[in-house]
């Protein structure tokens, strides 16, 4: 069990080369990179399951940052969040995240 979601990690018989989890009876893959990090997505916080907005990104030297809002009915009050973006070969992600547009439960 991993943040009170009831998940198993599961990848035999299945082919494939990374865990992948089942929860709600469909299958996602625990760290999913896009190819890159846009403006207006929607990423959900994997500790306490609330959507966030990326509103802005920008560069530090060698790093990329993006900010994210809460994105909710009270979204204009709440703190923005400074999250680095992890970049690989496969694409970015936002460490913490996971971006909701592909999971199709938001």
């Amino acid at each position: 069990m991993r943040n009170g979601c009831p998940a198993k990690v599961k990848n035999k018989g299945r082919g494939l080369p990374w865990p992948t989890r089942e929860v709600r009876s469909f299958w996602y893959l625990p760290f999913m990179p896009v190819k890159a990090i846009q403006l207006g997505q929607l990423w959900r916080n994997d500790e306490n399951g609330s959507n966030y907005l990326v509103t802005k990104l920008y560069n530090e030297v060698f790093t990329q940052y993006a900010i994210l809002r809460q994105a909710d009915a009270n979204a204009a009050n709440s703190d923005t969040i400074r999250v680095k973006v992890q970049k690989g070969s496969d694409g970015a992600s936002l460490p913490g995240y996971t971006y909701t547009q592909d999971a199709q439960d938001f």
